[in-house]
């Protein structure tokens, strides 16, 4: 519940979209020029130490027939001898639900994926599943991350994303693949900037604006003839019961609409019903389709998919029946073995067999071991019987099962993630319903990365349940992924916040007003964080909740810090000393002596500091808190560092650098690479510095922390300034000064623009002077012994009053 405090900021800047974290940091010997953090998507710089080559295409279509016509068309996209040079660099496959555009695309990328050589990449964009699209951050992202940018490392900002993902393939040959887009905007900003590319979209939709700004050439994929929709269902039936008479196979084809999806659902219906005439699958799905027609909206192939789904799942045993339509409750259209088991109340062991029936029946798709995902078909389709088949009782019971277990298993990561935070008093899960356990950190932190969307989705499922609605907030808080964005938890933590109001529930306003105020003060929204953190402050004192109150006063003491209100700081961390140490709490009494350490250090007492800095070092290493070791450890560099003892501030920082590392709390490394690339400057290690203040203004962007980012750009301006490459030095200044500006941060603004003036020197004395002048204005309203040392030093120089 309290954050460890921030660290001293030194003049200077720099930029960076390099990709990486500092574990993959190649350290260079002497700097001669041409390092440089490049603007988003600029040059050599952006690009990993490894270049992977992904292989993300799906496995080709089995007993794919025909499309010839189809497949010469895509053909005709690559000319030369080798077929080695593109006529367009984007090919959009357009056609109705269940044409069978993605069996075609993936038929012939498997056919041209050796032409190229540096790699495929593929993502379903999910344009018409009945819940969110995948957005083209998310595409970038997973794009990214397989190109070999670590996961933390890729860019908050869209722009800066797909600037990267475009340098990243500039020089490259690759295939990418984007699958069911619903529009344009799920597109665009997927499309590398390299004519050596190729990109295939599948699509319902024509996509014009591809064809008329990107010349993307456009293919309509109709239903099958009949003779080929013939061979379809001969293709997949044939071994697996007698040769069936070809009329009859016409007549199913017909009443297939000769669509795809639907043929190759039917042969699976007829190739496991071996024993079964085909006249009498053809009326069954004939008195199906008379259902149906009932029914139908006058859109013949949607009419036909959702009869062939309907004969399918008729077809099903009664408990995978079942578990198929209350998988249409599931938030999102992928999950795991566990939550499907605690979705219908079923052992993992039968869920196992049930959904093992279901990927054979072609009704679901198993994507890699215990994990499954719907075709969005299929899930509207599931969704929509599990409305007309199962009483609302019934689909409220099973989401809430679902519900809770995400809740409890985030609750049980939350002991790996985030040991030191209290857990909720949570009543037992109901029945039916069997968490997850996990045996160490990467076991809940793995789980936490491939389940946090789902677990974001269950928050906003909980609407209707204010109680699961606000525990799966609060929980979520103390369970996230170390590279999860905090924008994405902002929203279902307001929301849980409006469900606890709801319920007049004030601890737990209370409790999510903390984690708002943390997560505000993380994206640089001060203002709202000191707000809820007062707010929670008044609740706690009103409950007479002491533990609580002692909270929200150190994390009042940490906001005024990063404003640099260090007097009103201090004074909030010595009321929770006392606070911590009325309780016992020794845990939060070392952070709370941690954070009075650094209130000394960014006021200049450095004995002060010391001192408190030996004594939390101490509590946290006798509670072996690895987090708190890791923070003091930074201090300790930042205080060594400025008494001149480089080679012990250089080895704290790397030690708690590694502790960052073997945590995988990507927050904490950018932060404290801050320290480690100090220390490397003031012991002329140049070229490692810039590398560490570049990894660091990577990870902070991606996290949206601008202020830290732009600390990053600082460090790397003085270290420039060092290598008497003063315009480079200058222009990370001028980035640094602007971004505190925006920020309202006055001192860091002051001392960027310190290093602006320093890095302009003789070459404009007179804007050196301006730029002076205007820091000594910005600093008059600070005191403390530091802030009168910088001021005395401005003061001494020239500035244009001069």
């Amino acid at each position: 519940m309290s954050e460890p405090s921030g660290a001293e900021q030194r003049p200077g800047t720099s930029h960076s979209e390099v990709s990486g974290s500092s574990r993959d940091v190649v350290q260079a010997r002497n700097v001669s020029g041409g390092i440089h953090f490049h603007e988003a998507g600029g040059g050599r710089g952006d690009r990993p130490a490894a270049h992977p080559t992904p292989r993300q295409l799906p496995a080709d279509v089995s007993r794919f027939v025909n499309r010839t016509a189809e497949l010469d068309q895509l053909d005709a996209v690559l000319t030369g001898e080798d077929g080695d040079r593109l006529v367009v660099s984007v090919c959009v496959i357009a056609g109705t639900a269940g044409a069978g555009k993605t069996s075609l695309a993936l038929r012939w990328a498997h056919q041209v994926k050796d032409r190229f050589p540096d790699g495929q990449l593929y993502v379903n964009l999910r344009g018409y599943d009945p819940g969110e699209p995948v957005d083209a951050q998310e595409a970038l992202h997973r794009f990214l991350t397989a190109l070999g940018v670590p996961s933390p490392s890729v860019p908050h900002d869209p722009d800066a994303a797909a600037a990267l993902y475009r340098s990243l393939l500039a020089d490259r040959r690759a295939l990418v693949f984007l699958d069911n887009a619903a529009a344009v905007s799920q597109v665009r900003p997927l499309l590398p900037g390299s004519a050596g590319c190729l990109v295939i979209v599948t699509s319902r939709n024509r996509l014009s604006g591809l064809a008329v700004r990107d010349g993307a050439r456009r293919l309509t994929l109709g239903t099958l003839p009949e003779p080929e929709a013939v061979a379809l269902l001969r293709a997949v039936t044939t071994g697996y019961r007698p040769e069936d008479d070809a009329d009859k196979l016409a007549e199913l084809a017909r009443l297939c609409a000769r669509l795809p999806l639907a043929l190759r659902i039917a042969a699976e219906r007829a190739t496991s019903n071996p024993h079964l005439r085909l006249d009498d699958l053809i009326d069954q799905l004939r008195d199906e389709s008379a259902l149906w027609d009932a029914l139908s909206t006058g859109e013949e192939e949607s009419e036909a998919v959702r009869t062939v789904f309907a004969w399918s799942y008729r077809a099903l045993p009664p408990r995978a029946a079942r578990l198929f339509r209350l998988l249409g409750l599931h938030p999102g259209p992928e999950f795991g073995l566990h939550a499907a088991a605690s979705l219908a109340g079923l052992s993992p062991t039968v869920a196992r067999q049930l959904l093992d029936s279901l990927v054979g029946a072609h009704l679901l798709e198993q994507t890699a071991p215990d994990r499954y995902q719907f075709h969005d078909l299929l899930r509207a389709y599931a969704t929509e019987q599990a409305r007309q088949e199962e009483p609302q009782a019934e689909r409220d019971a099973a989401l809430r099962r679902v519900l809770e277990w995400y809740l409890h298993t985030a609750d049980a990561a939350q002991s790996h993630l985030s040991p030191a935070e209290d857990h909720l008093p949570l009543a037992p899960p109901v029945e039916g319903v069997t968490p997850l356990t996990f045996s160490d950190y990467d076991a809940a932190a793995d789980w936490a990365e491939r389940d946090h969307g789902n677990v974001l989705r269950a928050a906003r499922a909980a609407a209707e349940h204010d109680v699961l609605a606000w525990q799966l907030a609060a929980v979520l808080w103390n369970a996230q992924p170390p590279s999860a964005p905090l924008t994405e938890w902002l929203e279902v933590g307001r929301a849980g916040l409006e469900a606890a109001g709801r319920l007049g529930d004030r601890s737990a306003e209370a409790l999510l007003l903390t984690d708002l105020g943390m997560a505000c003060t993380r994206v640089n929204r001060l203002a709202e964080s000191l707000e809820s953190h007062r707010e929670a402050l008044r609740i706690w004192r009103d409950l007479g909740d002491r533990t609580g109150e002692a909270h929200s006063l150190n994390l009042i003491g940490l906001t005024c810090l990063r404003r640099r209100r260090l007097d009103e700081a201090a004074r909030h961390f010595e009321e929770a000393i006392a606070a911590f140490e009325e309780l016992d709490a020794a845990h939060w009494l070392a952070t709370a002596r941690s954070n009075l350490a650094g209130t000394h250090f960014r006021a200049g007492r450095l004995s002060e500091a010391a001192v408190a800095i030996e004594q939390a070092l101490t509590g946290h290493r006798a509670l072996d808190n690895r987090r708190g070791e890791g923070n003091l450890l930074r201090l300790l560099s930042d205080v060594r560092r400025e008494e001149g003892r480089t080679e012990e501030a250089l080895s704290s920082a790397t030690e708690a650098l590694e502790i960052a590392l073997s945590l995988r709390d990507h927050r904490l490394e950018g932060f404290w690479l801050l320290a480690l690339g100090d220390a490397q400057r003031a012991g002329g290690q140049l070229s490692e510095a810039l590398t560490s203040y570049q990894r660091s203004a990577t990870l902070h962007r991606r996290l949206g922390d601008r202020s830290r980012e732009a600390l990053a750009w600082s460090g790397a301006g003085e270290t420039y300034r060092l290598l008497q490459r003063p315009e480079d030095a200058a222009h990370f200044h001028r980035r640094a000064a602007a971004a505190h500006r925006e920020l309202d941060d006055a001192w860091h603004e002051a001392l960027a623009l310190d290093g602006l003036a320093t890095a302009l020197g003789d070459d404009d004395p007179q804007a050196a002077r301006r730029h002076r002048a205007d820091a000594l204005r910005l600093v008059a309203a600070f005191d403390d012994p530091r802030a009168a040392a910088f001021r005395e030093r401005l003061e001494a120089l020239p500035t244009e009053r001069d």
